[in-house]
């Protein structure tokens, strides 16, 4: 499981015309599943987001987390993050879950970081054309994956 965490002063997505999510000043995650993905990446990744300290206290030193300044939080659903362009110049996607593996685990990552968090997560919509807006503060953007825990 993969994840791309962006500090964002406001951040929102729109499904055709309609806005899905939004949130103001917290973290846009972008969440790439595959199919060896299971609830211990889920809470690993979770538990390091909820607790991530990338905002600033009062002397302006990244040390609190989003759980900490009541932060949003959006996660929009990004099968590319496990894009392969090692032929050619098309990105290939298999290592991507598909929908039958995929759309469960994204809402079980949802309901749980809403449980650490404490909050209503806001959501795009697995498969959907989204567009995704924001304005990423710091700017601050931070990868993770679990299969590789940094």
């Amino acid at each position: 499981m993969r994840v791309l965490i962006q500090r964002v002063s406001e951040a929102s997505v729109t499904i055709a015309d309609s806005v899905s999510g939004q949130i103001g000043p917290g973290l846009l995650i972008l969440l790439g599943v595959e199919d060896a993905d299971t609830d211990e990446d889920i809470d690993w990744l979770c538990g390091k987001i909820s607790r991530l300290r990338i905002f600033s206290d009062a002397e302006g030193k990244m040390n609190l987390s989003v759980t900490d300044i009541d932060g949003g939080l959006l996660v929009v659903s990004q099968f590319t993050l496990f894009a392969s362009t090692k032929k050619g110049n098309r990105p290939g996607f298999t290592r991507s879950a598909g929908p039958a593996v995929a759309i469960p685990l994204y809402e079980r990552f949802v309901a749980r970081l809403s449980a650490e968090a404490g909050r209503p997560v806001a959501t795009g919509e697995f498969g959907a054309d989204m567009q995704v807006a924001l304005v990423n503060d710091g700017p601050v953007t931070i990868w993770m994956d679990s299969r590789d825990r940094e």
